[in-house]
């Protein structure tokens, strides 16, 4: 179970509350232990990590070596891809049909793959609105 799952299963969180601890937790610093659980959980390779999170495969692999708990931007990042993997697993019903969409060209994002744009924050919105769509059957 993921972190987002912990928080909900285990705490009962869910909307502001859910967003107050998440808000918390991404300025305490994301534990690498926390991030593992992420990764282990989500469609994109521990390789692609670094490029969306915006650090160097080599600082990632310091972070890892010495357990290091991330920076608070790096980890509010962290917690909004799992939010959106989360969801994207929900929209797709399975975690590999929710990866190989994440990899297609995709008109409606600009001929772009949904991964090229988890980036930026911007994108993960365009990303996580475009699962909207699919999850309601609006499709551009």
């Amino acid at each position: 179970m993921g972190i987002v799952s912990d928080y909900v299963a285990n705490y009962g969180f869910s909307g502001d509350r859910l967003s107050l601890r998440l808000a918390k937790t991404s300025r305490r610093g994301l534990t690498y232990e926390d991030f593992e659980k992420v990764m282990e959980e989500s469609p994109v390779s521990e390789d692609s990590w670094a490029a969306l999170i915006h650090l160097s495969d080599r600082t990632l692999q310091r972070y890892k070596k010495d357990r290091k708990s991330f920076e608070p931007i790096q980890s509010e990042r962290i917690l909004k891809l799992a939010i959106l993997f989360k969801f994207g697993e929900e929209v797709f019903g399975d975690l590999e049909l929710f990866r190989l969409w994440l990899h297609e060209s995709c008109i409606p994002l600009g001929s772009q793959s949904p991964l090229s744009l988890l980036d930026t924050t911007f994108g993960i919105d365009l990303v996580k609105d475009e699962l909207g769509r699919i999850q309601h059957g609006i499709f551009a």
